[in-house]
């Protein structure tokens, strides 16, 4: 994938201690926007999802701890086919990022 092309992802995690969840949930807010509970949808060019990655796995306990992240492909060409059930379903779209 190039580094400047961004990839809509949706990651799930399923972290079996609570102090571990909430530090994965804080950590994905600054990546992506929350759909559901230990869901987000995130825009994610190759630097931020490797170090999205790398974060992730700094946290979790393998073997116990389960991160999922499904990769739609190109942001600003993937029509994602959802179908959502009361709330609406909207893709994340390019924002500016402040470094």
């Amino acid at each position: 994938m190039k580094s400047n092309v961004e990839h809509l992802y949706v990651i799930s995690y399923d972290i079996a201690d609570p102090k571990r969840w909430r530090r994965i949930f804080k950590l994905m807010n600054g990546y992506g926007e929350w759909l559901q509970l230990s869901v987000f949808q995130c825009r994610l060019s190759a630097r931020r999802h490797a170090e999205l990655m790398s974060l992730l796995d700094g946290i979790i306990l393998n073997g116990h701890d389960h991160v999922v992240m499904l990769d739609l492909g190109p942001a600003d060409s993937v029509t994602p086919r959802v179908i959502s059930l009361g709330k609406r379903f909207d893709p994340v779209q390019r924002e500016p990022t402040i470094v």
